[in-house]
């Protein structure tokens, strides 16, 4: 028997390049500390942001629509936006390392290594249409993240990895099972093959088939922080560093997205009517019960979490109602949130401190915002964009992407889901108006405390939360030429 030839030039190894670069960096960060230990962070950072901009510089240089390694990975319009989002936003999170030495992880080689890993697994989610693929990208980028939870070493954060490690054991279960069935449904794991033989099968049988998508809806409902697969998101969040749990709602997020968009879009257009109720009731429940638990938190960081929950609710609409427009509104959405939410979780970051002279077990109750205005104007102007941001009020960034995402809803004729769309804007304008009123209307409650903490922030910290709050605030005016960029790479990829 003859052996098979395979040529470079067939394997299109250009398309690897993004993430072959973000492991490289990995590599090189551990290959650096084993020539000389003990080097100092900033070392750590610069390596990090330089292979991250390598990784861009390599996406940028794909040509769109393009296949690689065996066909394995698809560079279309919606996986270049898809990895444009996830190195901007590790590029944002990374210079936060640069702070004060009581984090003591930021002070260690492996963080960066496990970081610009995590960050090459979630491109490999987005960039492929392989079930395999998708998986290995997934459990590469999940184990690096628990791992970089765990290092923050307090016995909270070792709960929440133990808790995020259990769970998102059983969502890569329920992955795997999905994935099995739809293989043994259509011989296939790409799934626009499965796309292919599905439709010409008319679904059957189609109990199999429901089987199939509801394991994956479980399993992407996890990464989603869907409810019921929520119920890790609080509790991780809150063991989780203030920075490392913004990066969180943002990232990982993303990327579930995408492979959710890939996945389920091609049922929906397929009139596969249950699909579409399925994921109309999960976004309905979602968005509704995330915002009446974030109603009734203590904690800031709870709060924010619960928020992430019902803003990824209000995002998944897009993917149940599958039009160009609703599937540009997902991209502008989550870009403008990424610069909100990961600012919001910037100023918790700052605050943060380690003896609890506020709360017994929350280390940022409301009550430690109390009267901030009155001792750090700026840092409670600040956190008042980015609450009034996430709250939908006009004419800040996120107004436009709720704004675009319910005109996609009326567009295609779903009428109801825009008015609890609307009505769910207004429950949730009262949890974030909630701690502008303790920081502009209530007496400080513990002014050195405050004081300190607040002027702990150190350039770089100034500087990632100087870019969001601009972000957030000019947004109006780059709407128009955002729209029109994301519109031209979603219809590209053809969704």
């Amino acid at each position: 028997m003859e052996p098979i030839r395979v040529s470079l030039e067939s394997l299109n190894l250009v398309t690897l390049y993004p993430m072959l670069i973000a492991v490289a960096g990995g590599l090189t960060i551990l290959i650096v500390d084993l020539i000389k230990e003990n080097l100092h962070k900033s070392l750590y950072v610069m390596l990090s942001i330089l292979f991250l901009l390598l990784d861009l510089g390599a996406l940028i240089g794909i040509q769109i629509n393009t296949r690689g390694f065996f066909d394995v990975v698809l560079v279309d319009g919606i996986a270049f936006l898809s990895q444009a989002i996830i190195v901007v936003a590790s590029m944002l999170f990374i210079p936060l390392a640069l702070t004060s030495k009581r984090f003591h992880e930021f002070s260690l080689p492996e963080f960066f290594a496990l970081f610009l890993f995590m960050v090459a697994g979630f491109q490999f989610m987005v960039a492929s249409d392989n079930l395999i693929m998708i998986f290995v990208g997934l459990e590469t980028a999940s184990l690096s993240l628990y791992t970089l939870i765990a290092l923050h070493n307090r016995m909270k954060s070792f709960e929440a990895a133990i808790k995020y490690f259990t769970m998102g054991a059983l969502a890569a279960g329920f992955y795997a099972f999905g994935a099995a069935l739809l293989y043994g449904l259509s011989g296939s794991v790409e799934i626009y093959k499965i796309a292919e033989v599905l439709t010409d099968r008319g679904f059957e049988p189609i109990w199999v088939v429901l089987t199939a998508v509801a394991f994956m809806i479980a399993a992407l409902g996890f990464k989603l922080s869907m409810v019921p697969f929520h119920t890790w998101t609080p509790d991780v969040y809150e063991g989780a560093s203030a920075a490392l749990a913004g990066y969180m709602s943002v990232v990982p997020k993303m990327a579930g997205f995408v492979v959710a968009m890939r996945l389920f879009e091609f049922l929906i257009h397929s009139d596969l009517v249950w699909v579409r109720d399925i994921l109309y009731l999960g976004v309905v429940v979602t968005m509704t019960f995330a915002n009446i638990v974030a109603l009734v938190q203590e904690d800031v960081k709870r709060m924010l979490a619960y928020s992430s929950i019902s803003h990824a609710g209000f995002v998944m609409a897009a993917i149940m109602i599958g039009t160009t427009q609703a599937n540009v509104g997902l991209f502008l959405y989550w870009i403008l949130f990424l610069f909100t939410n990961l600012g919001a979780f910037t100023m918790l970051w700052i605050s943060r401190h380690k003896s609890k002279i506020w709360h017994d077990r929350f280390d940022h109750p409301y009550e430690k915002f109390s009267g901030l205005v009155q001792i750090m104007p700026m840092a409670a102007t600040i956190m008042a964009i980015f609450m009034l941001s996430l709250a939908g009020v006009p004419p800040f960034s996120l107004f436009w992407g709720k704004l675009y995402i319910m005109g996609a809803a009326l567009n295609a004729g779903y009428i109801v889901l825009a008015i609890i769309m609307a009505l769910n804007s207004a429950i949730s304008a009262y949890y974030y108006l909630k701690l502008i009123v303790y920081m502009f209307m209530r007496d400080p409650v513990n002014v050195d405390g405050q004081t300190i903490y607040f002027k702990n922030a150190s350039l770089s910290l100034r500087t990632i939360i100087g870019i969001s709050a601009a972000f957030t605030i000019l947004a109006t005016a780059w709407i128009s030429p955002l729209i029109e960029i994301i519109t031209h790479y979603v219809r590209a990829s053809g969704f």
